[in-house]
């Protein structure tokens, strides 16, 4: 099974937008991406195989720093190393950027994406209480570089 990693295109969305809900998880919709794909200061990617989007990334520059906005694995392909091929991806253009840290905000109850993190040497080193709404708090973990 190989994975392959490409910049998100608009017919990469396309393709995904009326599964975007129900294959991935309902953080963001199709008008977020759409508006995503159209800000300079955004990269999106998708995870393939076989031609099937299984994954996707996004990543956005901000001065002299970089912010995951997400990384999110098709619902029935999950814990296949998809997630891993993404952040490998994200990590590589940030080492070519002239950024100084990588960031993001995870739910604290997500511990496979906490573990996914630490295993790429993220630090935990804030949280944002109620962050998701109805008590969820996100921790904020940062990759410095």
């Amino acid at each position: 099974m190989e994975i392959v990693i490409n910049k998100m295109t608009f017919s990469h969305l396309l393709k995904i937008k009326d599964n975007l809900t129900i294959d991935f998880d309902d953080f963001w919709t199709y008008s977020i991406f759409e508006k995503e794909l159209k800000n300079p200061n955004s990269q999106y990617f998708v995870a393939l195989i076989n031609n099937e989007i299984v994954g996707f990334a996004g990543i956005w520059n901000v001065l002299d720093e970089m912010h995951i906005t997400n990384i999110v694995t098709k619902i029935s392909k999950r814990h296949m190393g998809i997630a891993s091929k993404l952040l490998e991806e994200i990590i590589k253009i940030v080492k070519t950027s002239k950024a100084n840290l990588l960031t993001l905000e995870v739910n604290e109850k997500n511990t496979n994406a906490i573990k996914l993190y630490e295993k790429f040497n993220f630090k935990k080193i804030g949280l944002r209480k109620n962050y998701y709404g109805q008590n969820k708090n996100a921790l904020i973990m940062t990759l410095y570089f």
